[in-house]
This record gives C-alpha cells, structure tokens and sequence, in this order.
C-alpha cells in the first residue's frame, strides 16, 4: 500500500508539471497503431487517441512508428468516456504559427508556392498553411499580367498575422523593393553581358516581358532565336523561368534590354565552313510567306526561296501549291550575304531546266505546232513543251506592217497555230517564234 501510494504521488507530481490547459503542447509516445486512429501515451491517466489521417504526409504514407515521440495538443482531458482526445494536427498548426510570428517580428523572407487565384489575389502555402497574397502586393507597379506566377515557389513577406480569424497576408511587393533599393544597387545587377533569370510575364507580337524580381526586362523577338520566328509563343510559355542574358540597362528609363540567343553559339559564324554558294543540299520548310519560303537548313541557319526561284515556269506561284510546312526539300545556295546576314537560295535550279531542255530537243529553223495560252498587244504566246511559253512577236506575225493589228485579231486563245523557232535563249528563258517567216501573210 505505501509503495501504490508512492507511485500515486510521483504521477501526480508528474502531472502538476504539465500544462494540463486545454489547447498546450505536449510530448507523447505512439504505443499503437491501429486501422483509424493511433494510441499515445502523454503520461496521464488515461490513453489519448488521435486519428490516423493526422500523421500521414503528403503522399498519403504513414510517418510515424510505435515508440516515436510526437508533440500532440490536448483537446479534452478525460472525456465522459474517460478517454483524453488529443490533436498532433492542431500541434503542428500551433508551432508553425509560432515560427511564422517570429520570421513576422524580425521582417524575414520566407519561401511559399502560389497555389492558384481567389478573389482580389492568390493563395500561398508557407509551411503547410495557407496565405494570402493581394494582387496589389504581387509586384513593385501594378500589373494586369499575374498569370506568370502561379504555381511557382516565390520570397514574401508576412505582413500580417491573425491567428483567431486564421489569416496571414502576404507582399512580394516588399522583397522587391528591397532588392532594389536604390538606383546604384539596380545598374549594378543589371550590367551588360550579366547572365539573369526570370519568369515570363507577358507575351507580345513583338517579344516577352520577363520578371526579373522587381524590374520587368524586355526579350525582343529578334533576339529570342537565331532562327526567324514569327511570335515568342513558338518557343516561350507565360510562367516558365528563364534564362537571359542583359544587353542594355538603360538607367534613365530604367529599362532593360535582355536576350535569351545570344546564350548560344551564333550560327552564323560557321556559315563559311557550312555553306558554299553553287552547293545544293537538303532543308525543312520552316515558315511560308506571300514572298517566299524559309528553310531550315540545321544549327540554326535558314535560307530564303524566293517565289521566282520556286518554280522555272511560274514566277509568281503561290508558294502553298508548291511546299507545306515540314517539308524536306532541296535547294541550292545562290548568294551568301555576310553583312546582312541573309542566305538566298533556289528551289528549281535543283530541278530540271525546262529551257535548256528545249533547247537541246529543238533547234532555229526548225517548224512547230502549238496550242495559243494567249494574246496581247505585242503577240501572241504559245505553250511548248516542258511547260514553257514561246512568243510570237507582233512583227513577226505577217509581213504586211500596215495589216498587224488586224492580223493578230485573226487568232484566238485555244487555236493551234504553226510557227517557226527563231531564236531559243535558255538562259534569258526566251523562245522566240515566227509565223510570217513560214512564207505566210
């Protein structure tokens, strides 16, 4: 009996050596677990029992043993069951806070991820526990463009704690500012040829705005790819971090002028071991425009086809009834401009010349007959083999100078017509044809 009574008074010297006040922190031992709750011993006289769900992580496995010490709050000691609810959740929530009002009281940056967009701002999660971010507050100047930041892991400041309404309010805006906080600071982050990263905030026609913490830098599409594009979209995404490098800071506007390929080799400078003017070789149709198409000829370098280098026949073909974009074809370089950085190629003179081809299948004095495409002031044009055209001049039409016009209104478009080759000129692609050298009027 007296040693009961010994143990009695030693476990309530115990006890009285516990903030027993609802709501306070104590260390317990997991002694069970079990299929919906686990069974803790905090030292008292009865057994606490707290929900499974409360010590799973986020992936939804257990993170505790039997034998573990947890810090656990007390809730309700000895409960009409004469059980003692305890909660490790609230616990967790309690030190948590008591970290964020300290970081509060000493103006400390503390990391959170942007979680999604509420009404007149985001949600931030700082040590499991939400916040709230103004939208006021998310950049140093107001800004319409908040997209970029979602879903990414940002520096805040606490600027506000109320821990009965469960409320913390956030700034950016603060951080910003004091990372930049005065000119000298700013120029000197900022200089030429500096590598920085930052995440895009908006894209334009013509470039990106990236965030650079504090000051928006300007990526202009020229200077995004080696290669010609024809909007940042190809290539960029609003809220991807990037990496840049600063052109220009200019400390009067305060504007900066960033690049993202000139992180690159500059392809150019392996264009004459690359490329030989007169070489033909095989590229990708990477863009079409009314004048021309581009393409890819690899280590990004792209050439330009004319529409008049496209086709021998059709000067001015709409160049989408010739290629698609994707296209593998072949082409010759034609000229190499060095100071305007500019590689012009040819798409038909890697195709058969229907020019010279006629004028190895044809010869002067020889007598043909061919169908009229044709007729204009000047003459009459015929169609010739290989898809080319042949014109009948005017002069060469009857010999009576006085009876021309009313001699070229004899014929009509569709009519075959006999003529003789005068003159075949491959290279100016002229084929020039007569009717009253036939000894006809």
């Amino acid at each position: 009996m007296e040693a009961q009574s010994e143990f009695e008074i030693l476990f309530n010297d115990s006890i009285d050596k516990l903030d027993m006040t609802p709501g306070s922190i104590v260390s317990a031992t997991v002694i069970e677990i079990r299929n919906d709750y686990v069974v803790i011993n905090a030292g008292l006289k009865s057994e606490g029992i707290i929900p499974k769900n409360q010590f799973l992580d986020v992936s939804g496995k257990l993170e505790i043993e039997i034998g573990d010490q947890v810090e656990v709050t007390l809730d309700v000691i000895e409960d009409g069951y004469g059980e003692t609810i305890m909660s490790r959740e609230k616990a967790k929530r309690t030190k948590v806070w008591s970290e964020l009002e300290s970081i509060q009281n000493s103006q400390e940056i503390i990391e959170g991820k942007v979680c999604g967009k509420v009404k007149g701002g985001f949600t931030v999660e700082l040590m499991n526990i939400k916040a709230f971010l103004p939208g006021s507050l998310v950049d140093v100047r107001p800004t319409k463009e908040t997209d970029y930041i979602e879903g990414k892991v940002l520096e805040f400041k606490i600027i506000k704690m109320d821990k009965v309404r469960n409320n913390i309010v956030l700034s950016r805006k603060a951080v910003l500012m004091d990372q930049n906080s005065s000119p000298e600071e700013v120029a000197e982050k900022y200089t030429e040829g500096k590598k920085v990263t930052g995440f895009i905030k908006n894209l334009t026609d013509y470039g990106a705005f990236i965030d650079l913490g504090g000051i928006d830098g300007l990526l202009h599409i020229t200077d995004i790819s080696w290669k010609r594009i024809n909007h940042p979209s190809e290539l960029l995404r609003v809220g991807d971090e990037i990496e840049v490098i600063v052109l220009k800071f200019d400390t009067e506007k305060n504007r900066v002028s960033l690049g993202m390929k000139q992180l690159l080799d500059d392809p150019w400078d392996k264009i004459p071991e690359k490329l030989e003017v007169g070489s033909s070789y095989n590229g990708i149709v990477a863009n079409i425009a009314d004048y021309g198409v581009f393409v890819d000829l690899g280590d990004n370098v792209e050439g330009l086809v004319r529409t008049s280098e496209l086709n021998w026949t059709n000067k001015n073909i709409n160049p989408n009834k010739v290629v698609n974009l994707g296209d593998e074809i072949q082409v010759k370089v034609i000229e190499i401009d060095n100071e305007k950085r500019r590689v012009s190629l040819s798409h038909k003179q890697c195709l058969d010349n229907p020019w010279s081809e006629f004028a190895e299948n044809n010869n002067k004095g020889d007598i043909i007959t061919s169908q009229i495409k044709s007729i204009t002031d000047f003459g009459i044009f015929v169609g010739l083999d290989g898809g080319i055209d042949g014109l009948i001049h005017i002069t060469d039409i009857t010999a009576s100078e006085d009876n021309q016009e009313e001699a070229i209104r004899s014929y009509k478009k569709g009519d075959d017509v006999q003529s003789i080759i005068l003159s075949i000129d491959s290279e100016r692609e002229r084929v020039s044809l007569g009717i009253k050298q036939l000894g006809q009027d």
